[in-house]
């Protein structure tokens, strides 16, 4: 499709969560090349760096938040209040930004800014939201709805093969594990905005999702407009809120073809000086050349990694290299790295979809013990590791990269990188999304 006029303005709403603000980035990226211009409005927490990406407008609205909002008890805590300190300053915001310009084509806001959706409403605009995980998360949201459990029948009852290897009852279980309040309440509120938004864009293929996709578009009255995996379509943009060490790209050079095993939990996740140190001992133990990322303040009680058990470094020696912080996306397509030890958060495994990677996966909340049901159950390509046990690490380990049960997960995990391959193509099925999500744009 040609480039629209410059006139043709889209504000996106974004989320400051690493895991959020990245796709939100490369959505923008890629709408500007296709001829949009573009604001984008953030909460003050976790602000991105304007001089990164000068082709964007920023504004940064308040949000009130502080340390004390977050919680390893309660990830939905700094999203209630998040939707509840941003909708006056968002409102206040989008009737500045449409005074000025008189014309807003499109508000695209991340599913966890709900708030945006009714503000959109009343201000007459076209609003449209971005999913930032699987289509198949969406498979819940009529239960979280109406807060029936009966709601949900409809895809327990489904016989096909895909839906089956979810184990859906049993994530359900999960997710209805001490919910909290806010939970709750956030989670009525994703779905309500999937009824009223405009269109529904989610990061992911077709091929990926075909089953629940379906199921999902049965109940949704807005379209769903796969573009995906957005990283492909904005390889150089900058959006990490970490500082990445490249210097781990030297010593990958220095490893034989698929020997690492790449671990990184992502941006959120923390836990315990004993899990560290299970973790450690299974690393050393299972004799495989390991990138390890240990955040700054991952592990509780700890600043970075002075709770490594005595001796550990010494048994590791070169064959281990430990960052703060890694390029994941130059990392995974590295040739030296042969299977990826990840928390299932959707963006990882995307990534590592792409670039042919199978994965051991260690889920700790919400989405990414769905994401482990696709990866180890319906695509089958990576295996779950339910015990942070040093033995069970190393066995699990040796599992992926060295015995011959690696080898089908390794060709499948090869398979679906080729699939993503052939829909990226410029006539491919991304391409006809991103089409779609132009005319939609426009058709207001």
């Amino acid at each position: 499709m040609e480039k629209q006029q410059k006139s043709s303005h889209v504000v996106l709403v974004m989320v400051t969560f690493q895991g959020h603000l990245t796709p939100m980035l490369q959505l923008a990226s890629l709408l500007h090349s296709k001829g949009f211009s573009i604001t984008i409005v953030h909460p003050e927490f976790n602000s991105p760096n304007p001089s990164n990406h000068p082709e964007f407008t920023f504004i940064s609205i308040p949000d009130k938040l502080t340390e004390s909002h977050f919680s390893d008890k309660d990830a939905a805590s700094p999203v209630w209040n998040l939707n509840k300190n941003c909708a006056a300053p968002l409102q206040q915001c989008l009737e500045k930004i449409l005074h000025s310009l008189h014309h807003i084509a499109a508000v695209i806001y991340d599913t966890l800014m709900y708030s945006a959706q009714p503000i959109t409403e009343d201000l007459g605009l076209l609003g449209i939201v971005l999913r930032t995980g699987s289509a198949t998360t969406m498979l819940f949201y009529p239960a979280f709805s109406q807060l029936d459990e009966e709601r949900i029948d409809f895809v327990y009852e489904i016989k096909s093969p895909e839906l089956q290897a979810l184990q859906l009852k049993r994530l359900r279980a999960l997710l209805s594990q001490n919910a909290t309040k806010a939970m709750t309440e956030v989670r009525v509120a994703f779905a309500n905005v999937l009824k009223r938004s405009s269109a529904i864009i989610v990061n992911s293929m077709e091929f990926l999702e075909p089953e629940a996709l379906s199921k999902v578009k049965q109940y949704s009255p807005a379209p769903i407009i796969t573009i995906g995996p957005l990283h492909k379509f904005a390889p150089a943009i900058c959006s990490s809120l970490l500082t990445e060490d490249d210097k781990c790209i030297s010593w990958l050079n220095k490893q034989a073809p698929k020997s690492v095993i790449y671990v990184s939990f992502g941006s959120i996740v923390n836990f315990d000086k004993e899990e560290l140190i299970e973790i450690a001992w299974g690393l050393s133990n299972s004799k495989q050349p390991f990138l390890w990322v240990v955040r700054p303040g991952m592990v509780r009680g700890s600043e970075w990694i002075e709770s490594l058990p005595n001796g550990f470094e010494e048994s590791v020696g070169e064959r281990g290299c430990i960052v703060k912080w890694a390029p994941q996306k130059e990392v995974l397509a590295h040739a030296a790295v042969g299977g990826f030890w990840t928390h299932s958060g959707w963006n990882s495994t995307i990534e590592s979809i792409c670039e042919g990677v199978p994965m051991l996966c260690r889920p700790f909340f919400g989405d990414q013990h769905l994401n482990t049901s696709s990866i180890c159950n319906v695509w089958k390509i990576g295996l779950e590791l339910q015990n942070l046990e040093r033995g069970n690490i190393e066995r699990t380990i040796k599992r992926l990269l060295v015995d011959m049960e690696g080898n089908g997960i390794r060709k499948r995990a090869i398979d679906l990188k080729e699939k993503a391959a052939f829909y990226l193509m410029e006539e491919g099925s991304t391409s006809c999304s991103l089409n779609k999500l132009i005319k939609h744009i426009l058709s207001v």
